[in-house]
């Protein structure tokens, strides 16, 4: 009789996992309205009203993608009081990391000084953060992790057409980070996720890499989107989800502190509150309106000025929920660090 295989070992994970501690980086160089409005025959009252933006911020040459997502970690890991060595992964969200690989994640983990932890990019355009936190959330409870690093940063001026009507004022800069551990309550709800390819020509890059360079005279192949669109899925099959993250959460809407949603567009915050019946004792992040649509880095950056303006309070219940191209789609409840 053949002896039996031996049972694989498996790791011990915790059993729950929380937000330690959440950091923002936002570039030093302010872009107000005003400086946009001629390369594309408009106005600052018109920008505002269409999208609630009243400025936002871009990264000088200097400040790079990985400077940035360095210096968010570096405050989210100051926040949480948890040392880089003790950070097993560092997962980065972003779509303008315009390096082929190697992963920005590898470089970021290596320039704060962890012990070679495992590092790896996602691109799940403005859903990434979220798209990391569910990942970090199972890692530290299946056990392969104790400490996740996940930082959404992107320099979306790097792509932007600044003579494209519907989008030269939309998108900025930015990076926001958070760490993920072990906790003794839980502090990450399950996550609604998923995505709608067959909406994705609303929202994607203007041109192949390979027809890029090989055209006689190469353009950095810039964002495009559907604005139209966009919005009503957003306003309203984003709001379904919202609601399901609450359901999967167990949390009613009168029991939410805080509406932390991906800052597209302040029209689209308040179509999804209202969709929503979020009562007015929700606080609602509208970082949009001075950051602009840092992709993903607007659910961190969003979340940390909330809680720097006392908007947000340690231990409160906050709905995250983001959306982009792809389509893609994530939201989770998470208890703010």
């Amino acid at each position: 009789m053949a002896a039996a295989k031996p049972a694989l070992r498996v790791p011990r994970g915790a059993e729950h996992a929380a937000l330690l501690g959440i950091g923002a980086y936002r570039p030093s160089r302010v872009v107000p309205n005003s400086e946009l409005v001629e390369a594309i025959d408009s106005s600052d009252e018109w920008i505002q009203q269409r999208s609630g933006i009243r400025s936002r911020r871009w990264a000088t040459p200097e400040e790079t993608v990985q400077m940035m997502g360095a210096s968010a970690a570096r405050a989210a890991l100051e926040d949480a009081g948890v040392d880089a060595k003790q950070i097993d992964c560092v997962i980065v969200a972003t779509v303008t990391h315009l390096v082929q690989t190697p992963a920005l994640a590898t470089m970021i983990a290596h320039e704060l000084g962890t012990e070679q932890a495992a590092a790896f990019d996602i691109s799940a355009a403005c859903a990434g953060f979220c798209h990391g936190i569910a990942l970090a959330d199972g890692m530290v409870r299946a056990g392969s992790a104790g400490h996740v690093l996940v930082i959404g940063v992107e320099r979306l001026s790097d792509i932007t057409d600044l003579s494209d009507r519907g989008t030269a004022f939309i998108f900025a800069d930015g990076a926001g980070a958070a760490v993920v551990g072990p906790s003794d309550v839980p502090g990450i709800g399950p996550v609604v996720w998923g995505s709608d390819g067959e909406q994705s020509e609303l929202i994607k890059s203007r041109a192949d890499w390979r027809d890029v360079l090989a055209s006689p005279e190469p353009l950095m192949p810039h964002l495009v989107m559907q604005g139209n669109p966009v919005f009503r899925w957003a306003s309203f099959a984003m709001a379904k989800i919202g609601q399901q993250a609450l359901d999967e959460a167990g949390i009613s809407a009168d029991q939410l502190d805080c509406f932390v949603p991906h800052q597209a567009n302040m029209r689209i915050v308040d179509a999804l509150a209202r969709s929503m019946k979020l009562p007015a004792t929700v606080r609602i992040a509208r970082d949009i309106a001075e950051s602009g649509n840092t992709s993903a880095a607007s659910v961190p950056l969003a979340l940390a000025r909330m809680k720097a303006d006392g908007e947000a309070r340690s231990g409160d219940t906050a709905l995250f929920i983001a959306f982009g191209a792809g389509l893609a789609y994530a939201a989770q409840v998470v208890v703010v660090p």
